[in-house]
């Protein structure tokens, strides 16, 4: 089985994004945050926020992919902010991109 390619991973974020928004009734001014970061922030965010969707992308990836999903996000008109890129992502020890919806506490 071949491994996704970027733009097929970036679209199948935005439909799962989708999908959870639907499924937990957003509402139309609420709105997802994608955020870098790492494997204990990762976990931090699923503890203190419902839903959360999280991709595991290699560290070199991610600015790239960032991209992508939000240009797939802004095509299906999904309402988003996300962090910035810091320069060294790649040795910062990035891992996952997660969206969460800061207004939804678990």
């Amino acid at each position: 089985m071949e491994p996704k390619t970027k733009d097929r991973l970036a679209m199948e974020y935005a439909y799962n994004l989708k999908n959870s928004q639907v499924e937990n009734g957003f509402k139309p001014d609420e709105s997802w945050k994608l955020s870098l970061v790492t494997d204990i922030e990762k976990a931090a965010i699923e503890r203190g926020y419902y839903p959360t969707l999280s991709e595991k992308v290699l560290p070199e990836g991610l600015p790239e992919l960032l991209r992508l999903i939000g240009v797939q996000l802004q095509k299906a008109g999904i309402n988003f902010n996300s962090t910035p890129v810091p320069q060294d992502a790649v040795l910062s020890g990035l891992q996952y991109i997660v969206a969460f919806n800061p207004g939804r506490l678990r």
